[in-house]
């Protein structure tokens, strides 16, 4: 399986770049980054510091530092000052690619017949790049996102904080015609990292998962703070999670408008659960997701490193 993940590491997108590193039936063709968690600047910092740490041969691609048309939402009270607190990492070499992260997303999936892309972020370079090179959806076997929400959203009443942070990008991407796929807050917010999962995880006791759980407790202290959670929801991997083992996630397709009006409702997702619209379906939705078994691939991806 041949992979573009598109990310703003973050914590979570840290660990969805780590399971998709752990599997050699994946073939990561590129990390491409933008604002979100953090600036441009630290989530391609954080995005390399990751891959180093975990030994990947990857190239990174610096992307937008801003929405479309809005400016950049960066969530310091969860993710910290670097975007990535909770571990110091040494020094490392490698340094982002000097191609822009949408003419690498232009010119990476035409070469190829079906890439997958992943999206945990914003969805400003795909989109960008879905303008800029119409043909590259002819490349793209489907998009798989963490964002949106049947239900209430986490950064305002109606919005999911991704595609709160580019509700216009994320309506292009929706309405591209390739296959779509929403890993939302419907499901995620059910993998609570809780106490007992970070020292599940301890046990493990090599690189990775010293990585995970320094990361996870980070995570966890501010979700206490900031929403009064027991854990950390770890939202970005899912989308990983739902590609390594399919019977993890269970999807229904619907149709999904997202909001790009003013007013309170900006970046909800729409999902039309019931098909009153009558409107073509055009978003596969995830409802119903097995945790155990998550928790389950987590560990197993863990022990690969």
């Amino acid at each position: 399986m041949k992979i573009i993940l598109d990310c703003d590491p973050g914590h979570d997108d840290a660990i969805a770049i780590m399971l998709a590193g752990s599997r050699k039936d994946i073939e990561i063709l590129g990390i491409c980054t933008e604002a979100g968690n953090q600036t441009v600047e630290k989530t391609t910092n954080n995005a390399l510091n990751v891959i180093q740490y975990l030994g990947l041969k990857v190239p990174v691609y610096k992307g937008c530092d801003r929405p479309l048309l809005r400016n950049a939402l960066i969530c310091p009270e969860i993710h910290g000052e670097s975007g990535l607190d909770g571990v110091d990492f040494p020094t490392y070499p490698q340094k982002a690619e000097k191609k822009h992260a949408v003419n690498f997303l232009c010119e990476e999936l035409l070469k190829h017949e079906a890439v997958t892309v992943i999206t945990t972020g914003a969805m400003t370079n795909l989109a960008l790049a879905i303008r800029l090179e119409p043909k590259i959806v002819e490349h793209i076997e489907k998009i798989v996102l963490m964002g949106g929400s049947m239900g209430a959203g986490n950064i305002s009443p109606a919005a999911e904080f991704n595609i709160l942070a580019d509700a216009e990008a994320a309506a292009i991407c929706f309405n591209c015609g390739c296959p779509v796929y929403m890993v939302g807050l419907d499901v995620t917010r059910q993998c609570m990292v809780l106490p007992s999962v970070v020292e599940r995880m301890e046990k493990v006791h090599n690189r990775a998962s010293d990585l995970f759980c320094g990361l996870m407790k980070f995570f966890n202290k501010t979700q206490k703070e900031f929403f009064g959670l027991p854990g950390g929801p770890l939202h970005d991997p899912l989308t990983v999670a739902s590609l390594l083992d399919s019977s993890l996630v269970t999807f229904k397709k619907m149709f999904v408008s997202v909001d790009h009006n003013e007013g309170q409702s900006y970046g909800r997702t729409n999902c039309d659960i019931t098909g009153n619209l009558k409107q073509k379906e055009n978003v596969y939705v995830a409802t119903a997701v097995d945790v155990e078994a998550y928790w389950d691939l987590i560990e197993k991806c863990l022990k690969a490193y």
